[in-house]
């Protein structure tokens, strides 16, 4: 889809490159002056065996020691995917007919390599060098979006809350100045309380409240695809896909009561919000630990029971956050999650009971339903803060991440 000569001039790019490993999204998303945004095109680039491999081998090593030389080899794989993240967007411009001089910036996530927010000394690690990419594109880019918040006292995760507002709420803004009397009533009766799910290799929630905009909460859930895919490729090497397609491995199992309460345990699920985590948390040591606690199971067994695992933490989060109202509560899936049909199923199975137990009624959507493809909802939302951070927009929530303060994230490259 090509955009005229007038949009050229507020186009950005955003790119993602998650928890998952398997590739690179890009967005070219354009602004208005109301800074209203439109996403025009996308673009994905898979990862090669060997990078993925290189990326999941530096999430955490086998008992948390770091593995030989990781410092080494966390370093040249950061320009290595500079120059990987600068060969696809180099296809992306020529797929779009656009030059470098066409793009105002690069809003790039990285590589999440170490996520660590509840260390002594917290912190954060994104690779993919965002000097190297600003001087392979000569375009100027936008990165490192986490550390500020950190700088804070926040968590520097998600990232994404402010941008899900921007795009999904339905909130009629009550305050001290403006009371619930004096706000039109159809608005209320029109207002949905709205949940963003997005299940990557974790999965985060947004909360986006129907009556007070303030209360905006996100946070990460657990695990999302992360625990699925690897036990998938430990047992299926031979399978064409490094995931479980659809879910229909998970279909063939049986979920094991005791491995899923031995799963529920865990403490992350007792920490309230703020919080987040990573792979290097959920991993296979820890489901092979989890394992050693029960009696032996099926892997198939095991697989549909990872499912179940990650469509009952997601739901119960929501139930958690659920507010008592008459209209339906939206619940919008993204991000690779949202293909799985046996997760996709279970999540919505749950809510139903839910709605049936209690007065909240809950609707399943896709945010391709809102015109925006779940799989490139992450890459739109890089390009969004890079304009913020132009713009100096507050992008950061510290009711999500438990910052001090609100800031505009980010830190400029140029070529």
């Amino acid at each position: 889809m090509q955009i005229n000569s007038a949009k050229k001039k507020s186009s950005y790019l955003g790119l993602m490159s998650g928890t998952s490993a398997d590739g690179i999204d890009l967005a070219l998303v354009t602004f208005d002056e109301d800074n209203k945004l439109e996403h025009h095109a996308s673009y994905y680039q898979a990862y090669s065996d060997q990078t993925a491999a290189k990326i999941i081998a530096l999430y955490c090593a086998e008992n948390n020691n770091p593995n030989n030389n990781e410092i080494d080899r966390a370093f040249e794989l950061d320009v290595e995917l500079a120059h990987l993240f600068a060969k696809a967007i180099s296809a992306f411009l020529v797929q779009e007919q656009l030059s470098c001089d066409d793009i105002v910036a690069i809003g790039s996530h990285g590589q999440t390599i170490r996520h660590r927010p509840r260390v002594k000394h917290p912190f954060t690690l994104q690779i993919g060098c965002c000097q190297t990419l600003a001087t392979l594109t000569n375009i100027r880019v936008i990165g490192q979006f986490r550390r500020k918040d950190m700088a804070f006292g926040g968590q520097g995760a998600p990232l994404v809350p402010a941008f899900h507002q921007t795009i999904f709420s339905e909130s009629v803004v009550s305050n001290s100045f403006v009371t619930e009397s004096a706000i039109d009533q159809s608005l209320i009766k029109n207002a949905s309380d709205v949940f963003v799910v997005n299940i990557g290799g974790i999965a985060n929630l947004t909360f986006l409240p129907a009556m007070n905009k303030l209360n905006v909460i996100g946070y990460d859930t657990g695990t999302g695809n992360a625990l699925m895919d690897d036990w998938f490729r430990l047992h299926n090497s031979n399978s064409h896909t490094h995931y479980d397609k659809n879910g229909d491995w998970a279909a063939k199992g049986k979920i094991n009561d005791d491995l899923l309460r031995q799963l529920l345990s865990d403490d992350y699920f007792q920490l309230a919000p703020p919080k987040s985590t990573g792979r290097e948390y959920f991993h296979l040591s820890w489901l092979k630990k989890q394992l050693s606690n029960i009696k032996p199971i099926r892997n198939q067994d095991v697989q549909a029971t990872l499912t179940a695992f990650t469509a009952i933490t997601i739901v119960n989060a929501i139930k958690q956050h659920s507010t008592d109202n008459s209209n339906i509560t939206k619940v919008y899936l993204c991000g690779g999650g949202a293909h799985n049909n046996t997760l996709k199923n279970l999540i919505n199975q749950q809510l139903e009971s839910e709605s049936q137990s209690k007065s909240n009624k809950y609707e399943l959507l896709l945010t391709s339903q809102k015109g925006i493809d779940g799989d490139q909802l992450e890459a739109v939302a890089f390009a969004w803060l890079a304009f913020a951070y132009d713009k100096k927009l507050l992008s950061s929530m510290p009711a999500v991440t438990g910052a001090r303060k609100s800031c505009t994230l980010g830190t400029a490259y140029f070529p």
